[in-house]
């Protein structure tokens, strides 16, 4: 095929689309199934109808083929579970004796069993459930999902893709099941995976298949050649096998490097690549080997994790050049629109100014289609729509929002100096047990505490018009007095104020800094049923006032006790935000740190002794290949000691991360030079504590003892035997007691029940430890 017929025969199409409809009714719909207000016929009608709808929106925006099973309940990597049979042994009796309550028991756990740990896609906020898996896993196919989903969109006129999780990935992503030996690696078990990968795709193909996406995006990471080797037989054997669709190998997320070869020899009929900024030496690689002779490129052009308008022009020229690479080339988004909200027509509160500057996952669906005809029929057939492309990006470009020169003058000043604590640690640590007079052990939580109907309603109320700020304050105040006279009573040592008037850790203080805009509508997956409003980055950052200063002083007017201030520190800013790409990471996160400093120093001298700057997101945002830690690193650890190293030594600087492989990073939460740290740890049975033990942390660590994505309550002794491991690697004297994240998303009884057993193992273990003479 000519690069002339190529181009006119440019689709359009994407690998995913946001699940939670315009009004996330996926959202309500399951969690009224959780609470048995919706029944299970009335949730799958529900997840019918979103799905059709889907797949009306994206045809009626010109996409030529539309993805099926990207759809899930919960998790597409726990779909990949079902479909292949990997079942933990613990929840297969609620698997059989019901489908949809064992998958939802897998996700969330119960009381009587654990859920799978769960754990960062990749570098992105969406959170997926971790296959276990062992020498004695036995696969077995199971595509009802798949097959069902596709038959659903061919039944309504759609071309349709089905979309999996590819085998390579998903091993990558299991870790050794509870029991089995540590050092097990899950890829051992790819000839066993294989044939069952072989049977899902001769079933899709029964029921109409013409194409299938098998998603690979763990090979944009460093891998092993032996890594590489199974992924050129696992897609030799796949690619061999005779009752199958064609195959489209799919990955994302950044640079293929050596593994762009292997998709390149593999025996499949297409390739999809990201080719936007995260993945631009993609081009150039392919180029290099001599493009994709014989086979279909998708070409992902569109970036599908941020939100800002295409630029035209630069898409169509690397269209342009991949022409003469593949035998044929069509367009896409560069990964699933899972990651970004739904439809920026919505926000009717933007200025419309910025607004043009906007594109979620309906807009992005339309660039795609614009750019796939300009590609097929030439730049004279999109020729308004280039223009007014260009009249945008010069809207964006020129404005007075991304650019304030007192921010960037302050920046510019910062010093070596600014970054460090006045005294090193040892100093700091004896200094703040004096002044605080904390117990062996000492309890906390991490910040928030259940947002309650009646504080979302006073919330919406306020907006509405219904209350007053008066009224709205006062039900924020009672709430305050409730949440600090149940922690007074639990014997809880450090408080928190509970953040009623907080919506969300990263909104709330982007609504109240200059350079950022809040959505009202904006709702991306972060796990489950769990939807957040990542603010838009658009400009230069500052802090008016203090945030978050009068309500921690109230709280501390109510007791003795400390009450910790809280913040989010400023990757997570950026990491939950949409970020701007007209300049580098690391000098938004210094604007970011400077206004955080100016609220740590305020919360100081309201006469607040410990202060939290969470950073959940540190080792989210660790890039993928080992080659950019060290850079990125640098500037992340230097923003947040440049947030927190204004306080006195006898201020007890606190930080938090949550639900990622910290491994990776101990060396980095060192350079935080935080006083304390806490982490998840419960579902992962305290292996992080092991890592810090075997790097040598010196510092004050928390490892989280209470699953707070479960609705289980955790007993005290199962609290007391996590602690127990704990003080296996942290000495009791460094050793903290809390949950693993905040508490915002779970209700009150199971709050109060299971923030009272974590207290009483606490002492459970003090009285074992004085007992011992320790």
């Amino acid at each position: 095929m000519t690069a002339k017929s190529a181009a006119a025969a440019a689709r359009a199409t994407v690998y995913g689309y946001p699940r939670q409809g315009q009004h996330r009714e996926l959202k309500k719909a399951i969690e009224g199934y959780w609470k048995g207000r919706v029944d299970a016929d009335a949730l799958r009608q529900t997840a019918a109808e979103l799905r059709r709808a889907n797949w009306q929106q994206l045809a009626d925006a010109g996409i030529h083929e539309v993805p099926s099973g990207d759809f899930s309940y919960y998790d597409h990597v726990l779909d990949t579970s079902v479909m292949v049979g990997a079942v933990p042994e613990r929840h297969r009796a609620a698997v059989d004796a019901d489908a949809l309550d064992g998958y939802f028991a897998m996700a969330r756990g119960n009381q009587d069993v654990a859920p799978l740990e769960m754990t960062k896609w990749f570098d992105t906020n969406y959170h997926y459930l971790v296959p276990e898996l062992g020498p004695d896993t036995v696969f077995t196919a199971d595509s009802t999902k798949q097959v069902a989903e596709l038959k659903e969109a061919l039944a309504l006129g759609h071309s349709a893709r089905p979309v999996l999780v590819g085998p390579v990935t998903y091993l990558l992503l299991a870790k050794p099941a509870p029991g089995v030996a540590a050092d097990f690696e899950p890829l051992t078990l790819l000839d066993r995976l294989l044939p069952v990968y072989a049977e899902v795709l001769a079933d899709l193909r029964a029921a109409g298949a013409e194409w299938v996406q098998l998603d690979e995006p763990a090979l944009v990471q460093d891998r092993t050649p032996a890594e590489l080797n199974a992924a050129a037989r696992a897609y030799r054997e796949l690619g061999e096998a005779t009752d199958r669709p064609k195959l489209l190998a799919a990955s994302y997320f950044g640079r293929l490097g050596d593994a762009l070869n292997v998709l390149a020899k593999a025996p499949v009929e297409g390739v999809a690549i990201d080719f936007t900024e995260s993945g631009a030496a993609n081009l150039q690689d392919l180029a290099a080997a001599g493009g994709l002779s014989g086979k279909r490129l998708v070409a992902g052009v569109v970036n599908g994790r941020n939100i800002w308008i295409n630029d035209y022009e630069k898409s169509l020229s690397t269209l342009g050049t991949l022409l003469g690479l593949a035998d044929h080339v069509d367009v896409s988004a560069s990964c699933s629109l899972l990651h970004v909200p739904l439809d920026a027509t919505a926000e009717r509160d933007i200025d419309p100014q910025i607004a043009r500057w906007l594109a979620f996952a309906r807009q992005k669906t339309r660039e795609i289609a614009v750019l796939a005809r300009g590609l097929a029929r030439g730049t004279e057939a999109i020729a308004g729509e280039l223009a007014a492309n260009r009249d945008d990006l010069a809207s964006r470009s020129g404005s007075a929002l991304t650019h304030d020169p007192a921010v960037r003058a302050r920046t510019a000043a910062v010093t070596d100096a600014d970054g460090r604590r006045s005294q090193p640690y040892p100093e700091r640590t004896a200094a703040q047990r004096t002044h605080l007079g904390l117990p062996l052990l000492p309890t906390t939580t991490i910040g928030s505490f259940p947002q309650t109907t009646e504080l979302r309603t006073a919330r919406a109320d306020l907006r509405a018009g219904r209350i007053d700020t008066a009224g709205y304050e006062d039900r924020i105040k009672d709430e305050i007095r409730e949440v600090l006279s149940f922690q007074e009573k639990a014997g809880i040592d450090v408080l928190v104020h509970g953040e009623p008037e907080r919506n969300d850790m990263v909104q709330y203080f982007a609504e109240q800094l200059t350079g950022y805009l809040a959505t009202q509508h904006g709702w991306v997956q972060s796990y489950g049923t769990r939807y957040v409003r990542p603010p838009v980055l658009a400009g230069d950052i500052s802090r008016p006032e203090p945030m978050t200063v009068r309500w921690t002083r109230y709280a501390q007017s109510l007791t003795e006790r400390p009450v910790k201030g809280m913040l989010t520190g400023p990757v997570t800013m950026l990491a939950w935000s949409f970020v701007r790409d007209d300049q580098p990471l690391g000098d938004t996160a210094r604007q970011v740190a400077l206004a955080l400093r100016d609220e740590v120093n305020d919360l100081e001298a309201a006469g607040t002794s410990v202060i939290q700057v969470d950073e959940p997101a540190l080792r989210e945002t660790l890039p993928l290949r080992a080659a950019e830690h060290a850079a990125y690193l640098d500037w992340a650890t230097e923003a947040f000691r440049l947030t927190t190293s204004g306080v006195r030594p006898d201020t007890q600087v606190h930080t938090h991360m949550c639900y990622a492989e910290f491994g990776d990073i101990v060396q980095a939460i060192d350079a935080l030079d935080a006083d304390v740290i806490s982490l998840e740890a419960a579902r992962s049975h305290m292996q992080v504590a092991r890592e810090l033990a075997q790097h040598g942390y010196p510092r004050e660590a928390g490892p989280g003892v209470y699953d707070i994505h479960s609705p289980r309550v955790p007993s005290a002794e199962e609290a007391a035997a996590l602690l127990r491991r704990g003080l296996e690697a942290i000495p009791a004297e460094r050793l903290w007691v809390n949950p693993d994240c905040g508490l915002k998303t779970r209700g009150w009884p199971e709050t109060r029940a299971s923030l009272e057993n974590l207290v009483t193992a606490a002492r459970e273990i003090r009285s074992e430890l004085a007992a011992d003479g320790s």
